[in-house]
C-alpha cells in the first residue's frame, strides 16, 4: 500500500486524546479540586512549558538539520513528542482555567460527608472500604481516591458517620453504611 493512504498516526484513539485517562466534565458542572491537586497539575504544566518543551524544540531543531526529515528518527519522533506535548498543555490550562479550588480543611471535624472528605464505608456484606473524595483531574483509584463525579461518591456526598446510602451499580443497588468521616486538618499559618 503506497504511504499516501496511510495516516501518519494509525492509532485513531491517540489523535486527540487530551483526557483519554480523565472523564469529561459533566454538563453545567465545576471541575472542583483540593489546593494540592491543582498545584501538581499546575507543576506540570510549568515543567511542560519551561523545561521539556523547550528540550524537545531543540532536538527537532537539530534533526531537521541533519537532511532528509522523512528518514530521519529523531526529526519524526520529536514531532510526535511535540504534539504530545502541545496536546497536554493545552488539556491542562484549560482544566487550570475552569478549576474551582476547595479546601476540603474546612469542613475539619465535620461527620457530614463533603468534596475532599476520606470515608470509610461497608457494603451490604461488611466489606469495609475507604476512599477518599477528590477531583476528576487529581483522582488516582490505586491510593483509594474516587472522583467526586463517581457512582459511590454521589452516594456518600452529604451522608453523615451512621448514615446508610444506596449506592447504584451495573451489578445493582446496595445499601452502604457511613463508618467514618475525616478531613485534613488546616494547615497552620507559620
Amino acid at each position: 500500500m503506497s504511504k499516501a493512504f496511510t495516516r501518519e498516526n494509525d492509532n485513531a484513539g491517540d489523535v486527540d486524546d487530551d483526557g483519554a485517562s480523565l472523564p469529561p466534565l459533566p454538563a453545567g458542572s465545576r471541575n472542583y479540586i483540593t489546593p494540592q491537586g491543582y498545584a501538581r497539575l499546575r507543576a506540570e504544566l510549568l515543567d511542560l512549558m519551561d523545561n521539556e518543551r523547550p528540550k524537545v524544540v531543540e532536538a527537532v531543531h537539530w534533526a531537521a538539520r541533519n537532511g532528509d526529515r522523512s528518514e530521519n528518527g529523531d526529526y519524526i519522533y520529536g514531532k510526535k513528542r511535540l504534539r504530545e506535548i502541545d496536546r497536554r498543555i493545552r488539556f491542562l490550562t484549560k482544566r487550570l482555567e475552569i478549576a474551582e479550588v476547595t479546601d476540603p480543611a474546612v469542613h475539619h471535624g465535620s461527620d457530614q460527608v463533603f468534596f475532599g472528605a476520606t470515608v470509610t464505608y461497608a457494603d451490604e456484606s461488611g466489606l469495609e472500604r475507604t476512599v477518599t473524595i477528590m477531583g476528576i483531574d487529581e483522582a488516582d483509584s490505586a491510593q483509594g481516591q474516587v472522583s467526586w463525579i463517581s457512582p459511590v461518591a454521589r452516594a456518600l456526598l452529604k451522608a453523615r458517620e451512621g448514615d446508610v446510602a444506596r449506592l447504584v451499580t451495573p451489578a445493582g443497588a446496595q445499601e452502604i453504611e457511613v463508618l467514618k468521616v475525616i478531613y485534613p486538618a488546616a494547615a497552620s499559618a507559620g
